[in-house]
């Protein structure tokens, strides 16, 4: 081959290369993102002779205003009738989103809904390199908390009436059932309080029945979901933050879960064992990305519909 038959091959190799990577920048960024979709699952944890209850799982929305596709994908979930809306935090992704997100939620009033907060429901979003998420967490600099926190549980809480379970339990009752609920806040920035949700939740169990309980964390780290199995005896666990690896390998397999939860485990339903047990563990891929980080590849954005029947005698 002549010196001018390999240059012209190593520029055709190159601009192939480069097409592809283009290709695959516009499917992330334009494409996949956007394509919301519903997952549907099963959960076998009722008591016999239940009938079956719909839960909504939704998380990370990271809502910006002009995500009209985003909002109106959510509100025809409403759609769905669910019996309970279990959301896992990250609800807000730009400081003026609040008023885009009453927009959003505006359908699914009077629908029992329980809720835990993620970081991004405190610190507006920032730009981190993607790279960062490969390596060994380090310690980050404190900052000052930038969301308007007040209003937005003044949105949830008292104008939607959603249950806080920021760092606490309560029994509520949805699908004709008695539910045992407990959360914590985000263990991703340090501020859980576990035994502070523990006391809350013997708290309400003393002199009290139920029929499961479900336990709720925005970032699904082992230190809360090993105590959720072990000392709590959760029925189920809800939560959300890894955005199921967001960018992923063919089918779907997480390359990171942005926490110490095994990759494997990063997106969808799995079981969560602890030495005295175990239970179904739900990790919502979730419905946003960082407006800084606007990718999604083999992970689309999705919200689930698990419908809990009883269990098999």
């Amino acid at each position: 081959m002549n010196k001018h038959s390999l240059l012209r091959n190593l520029l055709v190799g190159a601009a192939g290369i480069t097409a592809g990577g283009l290709a695959v920048g516009a499917w992330t960024i334009g494409i996949e993102r956007r394509r919301f979709t519903l997952r549907r699952e099963e959960l076998a944890i009722l008591p016999a002779g239940s009938k079956p209850v719909d839960v909504l799982h939704l998380a990370d929305f990271h809502l910006a205003p002009g995500q009209r596709k985003k909002q109106r994908f959510v509100q025809s979930l409403a759609e769905l009738r669910p019996d309970l809306i279990v959301a896992t935090g990250d609800n807000l992704g730009h400081k003026d989103a609040l008023p885009h997100l009453a927009e959003m939620l505006e359908p699914f009033r009077g629908i029992p809904a329980l809720s835990v907060f993620g970081s991004n429901d405190y610190f507006g979003p920032i730009f981190k390199n993607p790279l960062t998420y490969l390596m060994p967490r380090r310690p980050q600099p404190k900052r000052v908390r930038d969301l308007d926190e007040r209003a937005l549980r003044e949105l949830l809480f008292d104008d939607l009436g959603w249950v806080d379970l920021t760092n606490r339990a309560e029994i509520v009752e949805a699908g004709g059932l008695r539910i045992r609920t407990v959360g914590v806040d985000d263990p991703h920035i340090k501020v859980d309080r576990l035994p502070q949700a523990l006391e809350s939740l013997r708290g309400v169990s003393a002199g009290a029945e139920w029929d499961l309980t479900l336990g709720l964390v925005h970032a699904p780290y082992q230190r809360i979901l090993t105590p959720y199995v072990a000392e709590v005896g959760a029925d189920a666990i809800f939560a959300g933050h890894t955005h199921g690896g967001q960018v992923c390998l063919p089918g779907g397999r997480a390359i990171v879960s942005n926490c110490d939860l095994p990759t494997e485990k990063a997106g969808g339903l799995s079981t969560w064992e602890a030495a005295s047990g175990s239970a179904p563990l739900h990790v919502s891929r979730g419905l946003g990305t960082s407006i800084y980080s606007p990718v999604r590849l083999f992970c689309p954005p999705e919200a689930t519909l698990l419908r809990l029947v009883p269990k098999a005698r």
